[in-house]
């Protein structure tokens, strides 16, 4: 059998199958007729053999499925004969996988049809013409009719729309059945379009006037005198038209006339009932009385971009075909019909925006790597607030920014509402993850709990409808004064930060009146640009206008000794090393300026002298440059971040554009006054190009680790023990053991349309609420080090304590009894033994590591659910599961634990080891994978006495003596050790250790 790809006409998988098949019908199940007269019922899917029905003695004539039926013809053997047609035609009942009552058919059945509208309905007919409508539920009524036929009958079928049959004979006649009325069928086809024959054009003659007439055509001509003898432009075969065509009228002279009909509602199509005269359906009222659409804005908006398929889909379709590779009409479906999206026509395909799509699995089906194929990671859209991501990484790759936010996370800083700090754990989530898709939700978090955020208008809830151009811009300046708050908190008297971002400048204050001036020392992180109403001028003439601006305000004068009019002037007297530069693109004027080629420079120089600010660019820069007179100062531009308008009814967004990626200068730096626009700029000296500096990570403060920091001074007692900096520092291959517990903070917005199809508007929103960090080695393995339960300013709409055994309380510094801090310090702790080089074991990692935003390398992760997993299988195993198989210890009995799952996690992974060494993996595996289909991968359920102990229903049996299983190699007697606190542990050779004793 061969499956095969109809799109590309290749063949994609082939299959071996035992039996030989002679004709294939597919409804519930691919149903097969062989050479021996059986049926194969095979899975769509898989292709395996499902059922397998004798029907016929010696071979099948004709089979057909329709719904739940199969109808076979066939033949039997007869005495003193060959073969004989059977006087019966069997039915079998696809949905039960059971024969049922045949069909008597005395004249020999030759041929079936089940017909297409009426499920239990189905045509037989024999080589003599005789046909027999027959209702598979009843069989005993019978509607009899002959076909008058000259010789005996070869083939029959039946059309789509069940109105006709066409019966063939061996005289190669075609004899067609139905009602006139109904009967539509073409005795002559259509007659086949052929292209017009193109005119030859006339000879052309390459003279003088001919060679005038193309240099005219090429505009290589501006005003040439035509003289008469010259031919006319027809002459050379172009076509001359008598009337302006459409396409040359001005704008103005353009009108749309009339107004489309309204599309009539899918939901009313879905639940459509029919009738004589049409049909009807409920009014889902989704406009008011005698309201119009305006069906012309209706066409226009639809979705910029269609969602690819989910990776669940995927996983499902890899699974059929051997082939993964993505099909060419996926893309096209993704990029959707650019005319009919309503977008405008020049925006290109990759700044247009990706709406994401949520399955039942939430964010994580969604295929980020289907826009993404690149080694830089993108950050997730569907976040609050998540406008401010193109900022971010603009921020990320400007170097001189990136080295100063990770250099300060590595300090001690502890701070709740440190964004500098928020900025680094950011940033090397991005460096890590090498590509995958992240999400600043942790940023973002803290942003938002900034009050000054929200009184300036910076939250999307607070300002719904502002432009998301000014926002950024806001947001640009108050990030900017914000980090450097953050950053002389831990370092005050550092100068880094000044030299990197500050403009060190003196403000004059004069009064207009009597001339007096005052001078104040100030210093600012951020540059506005803006722009006179001469267009001509160029980028550098407007910089150094907007760095010295003056400006009017109402002041006090201690001369006057009353307000006055005050004019501020700026007096520049050192320059940053970044220049974050706000371009304030709000006339059409400005617009225009913007759109000119080559307008914004990639390099620029800056010349400080006398407090006045001097910029130039292009050859100025390069004459002063070979000159060597003055000091300057070269700065080229690291990325931007640009507002882009999709069209008409489509909100706009914002992208970056990053100096990263081989893209041309022209495409880069091209402005559109129609959707594309600048709104940051960052320029950086040109000295400090690629200046990554990572030394950081040789600098981290872990002090941390080994402080036991608390927000709950009820906290008396404690289930874990913090690490010896003597005995116990991590380092890089240093295992532990993880896990972590969410709450709820916000449900999940479901859709249901009429058709009863429910689709996830907005999936749940999670929290950190517990997480727990055991030793993975050494003679205290198992021991928990860290036990956080993490303070939460949100309010928690569900605790899942069915899942994550917290309670209400629990997370309240007034009432909890356990070890509350806040998120940053439990993340900080998890980013220190991550960049110190641990190894996390645990089971389902990857999703509590997204929770908790952070992202962990392959190399750095064990997950027990990849260890014991077959891929072919495509099930993968539950920790309660494999405890109970393999551990033989029930756990999660009433709700789930960190500690105990994670210390569950760590010794299944030394079980694997303990398989891996003794060569015996493969076939445990198979044996767990047999032993969970008894049980439907479940673990049978158990429940604790009085006494404490566990009451186990199903004992799974002791692997070494099942005969199909595999044998554990025989380890030495475990021996009594005591751990490090005094805690009795079990031990055995070759540094494998089982849980403590209870």
């Amino acid at each position: 059998m061969f499956t095969i790809d109809a799109d590309r006409g290749q063949v994609t998988r082939e299959i071996t199958t035992e039996d030989s098949y002679t004709m294939m019908k597919r409804s519930r199940y691919i149903c097969a007729a062989t050479t021996s007269g059986t049926v194969n019922m095979l899975d769509p899917n898989t292709f395996k053999v499902i059922k397998t029905w004798k029907a016929h003695a010696a071979a099948i004539s004709d089979m057909d499925a329709q719904n739940n039926f199969l109808v076979t013809c066939g033949y039997s053997p007869r005495h003193q004969q060959s073969f004989m047609l059977d006087p019966l035609a069997n039915v079998y009942d696809l949905r039960m996988l059971r024969p049922l009552p045949p069909i008597p058919f005395h004249a020999g059945a030759a041929f079936v049809r089940m017909h297409p509208k009426m499920s239990t309905t189905s045509i037989v007919a024999s080589q003599s013409g005789q046909l027999q409508v027959v209702d598979l539920m009843n069989p005993n009524t019978v509607n009899l009719r002959q076909a008058n036929v000259s010789s005996y009958l070869t083939t029959l079928e039946l059309a789509p729309s069940g109105d006709a049959l066409a019966l063939a004979d061996a005289d190669c006649s075609i004899h067609l059945w139905g009602s006139p009325e109904k009967l539509r069928f073409s005795e002559f086809s259509n007659p086949t379009e052929l292209p017009d024959v193109p005119a030859s054009l006339p000879p052309i003659e390459w003279t003088a006037e001919t060679l005038v007439l193309l240099s005219i055509l090429s505009g290589l001509l501006k005003s040439p005198n035509i003289t008469p003898h010259v031919r006319p432009l027809s002459s050379i075969g172009l076509p001359h038209y008598r009337e302006q065509l459409l396409s040359a009228w001005p704008s103005h002279l353009v009108f749309e006339v009339g107004n489309p009909p309204a599309k009539i509602d899918p939901d009313i199509l879905i639940a459509m009932t029919p009738t004589e005269f049409g049909g009807w359906a409920p009014n889902p009222r989704k406009t008011r009385r005698n309201q119009v659409e305006n069906t012309r804005i209706i066409d226009k908006a639809s979705v910029p971009l269609m969602a690819p398929k989910f990776l669940s889909e995927k996983a499902r379709e890899s699974a059929v075909t051997s082939g993964n590779e993505r099909r060419a009409s996926d893309v096209g479906d993704a990029l959707g019909d650019a005319s009919a999206s309503g977008l405008k026509a020049d925006v290109p395909v990759m700044y247009r925006s990706v709406e994401i799509k949520y399955s039942k699995f939430g964010v994580d089906d969604f295929d980020f790597e289907f826009y993404n194929k690149t080694k830089y990671s993108g950050l997730e859209i569907h976040i609050a607030n998540s406008y401010s991501n193109p900022l971010l990484q603009l921020f990320k790759f400007t170097p001189l920014l990136r080295n100063l936010a990770l250099h300060h996370t590595a300090t001690n800083c502890l701070t709740e509402t440190c964004l500098l700090c928020e900025m680094g754990f950011l940033f090397d989530m991005l460096d890590k993850a090498g590509g995958q898709n992240c999400q600043a939700t942790n940023f973002l978090k803290t942003f938002s709990s900034i009050p000054q955020a929200g009184a300036l208008g910076l939250l999307e809830e607070d300002s719904p409808n502002s432009s998301l151009a000014l926002m950024i811009q806001a947001v640009n300046r108050f990030l900017l004064e914000r980090i450097s708050i953050d950053y002389k908190h831990v370092l005050p008297q550092s100068p880094l930060l000044d030299q990197t971002l500050a403009t060190v400048a003196l403000t004059g204050i004069r009064c207009v009146k009597c001339n007096s001036e005052t001078v104040r020392p100030g210093s600012t992180y951020n540059t506005g640009k803006s722009h006179p109403r001469n267009p001509r001028l160029s980028f550098s003439q407007i910089l150094k206008a907007s760095v010295e601006r003056e400006n009017q305000t109402r002041g006090w004068c201690d001369k006057c000794r009353r307000y006055q009019s005050l004019a501020t002037r700026k007096s520049i007297q050192d320059i940053p090393h970044v220049l974050m530069i706000n371009a304030a693109v709000n006339s059409p004027e400005a617009k225009e300026l913007w759109a000119a080629p080559g307008w914004l420079p990639e390099e620029i120089g800056v010349i400080i002298e006398g407090g006045q600010f001097f910029c130039y660019e292009g050859e100025d820069l390069q004459l002063h440059l070979q000159r060597g007179i003055h000091y300057i100062t070269v700065y080229e531009l690291v990325g931007l971040v640009a507002d882009i308008n999709s069209g008409e009814n489509q909100a706009s967004h914002l992208v970056s554009l990053v100096n990263v990626r081989k893209v041309t200068k022209e495409e880069a730096l091209e402005f559109s006054p129609s959707w594309k626009a600048p709104s940051v700029l960052a320029y950086q000296v040109k000295t400090a190009s690629n200046a990554v500096d990572n030394s950081w990570k040789e600098k981290l403060d872990t002090s941390l680790l080994y402080f036991d920091y608390s927000l709950n001074q009820r906290n008396t007692s404690r289930g874990y023990h913090l690490l010896s900096p003597q005995t116990e520092a991590p380092h890089a291959g240093t295992h532990v053991a993880i896990d972590a517990e969410f709450v709820a903070l916000q449900q999940e917005e479901i859709e249901i349309k009429a058709d009863g199809s429910r689709e996830t508007i907005r999936p749940s929103r999670l929290g950190l609420a517990r997480v727990s960090v055991l030793r993975g080695s050494g003679i205290d393995e198992g021991l928990p080090f860290i036990d956080d339960y993490i303070v939460t300013n949100e309010p928690v709409v569900d605790y899942l304590t069915a899942f994550s055994g917290i309670r209400a309380g629990d997370l309240d510094p007034k009432r909890s009894e356990h070890n509350l801090v806040p998120l940053k310090v439990a993340y900080k702790k998890l980013w220190l033994l991550l960049n110190l080089g641990c190894v996390f074991v645990g089971h389902g990692l990857p999703k509590d590591f997204r929770t908790i935003n952070i992202h962990v390398p392959k190399n750095q992760v064990i997950d027990t659910v990849d260890l014991f997993f077959i891929k072919s299988r495509q099930r993968k195993l539950s920790l309660r599961f494999l405890s109970w198989f393999l551990l033989k210890e029930d756990i999660q009995l009433e709700t789930h634990d960190s500690i105990e799952d994670a210390r569950t996690a760590l010794k299944l992974y030394r079980k694997y080891e303990e398989f891996q060494d003794a060569g015996i993996l493969e076939p445990m595996l198979n044996d767990i994978y047999a032993r969970g289909r008894e049980v439907n991968y479940k673990a049978p359920s158990a429940q604790k006495t009085e006494s404490g102990m566990v009451d186990r229903r199903d004992t799974p049996p002791i692997l070494h003596e099942r005969a199909s299983a595999p044998k554990t190699p025989v380890k030495r007697e475990a021996s009594l050790s005591t751990g490090q606190h005094g805690q009795p542990w079990i031990s055995g050779p070759g540094g494998y250790f089982t849980s403590p004793l209870r």
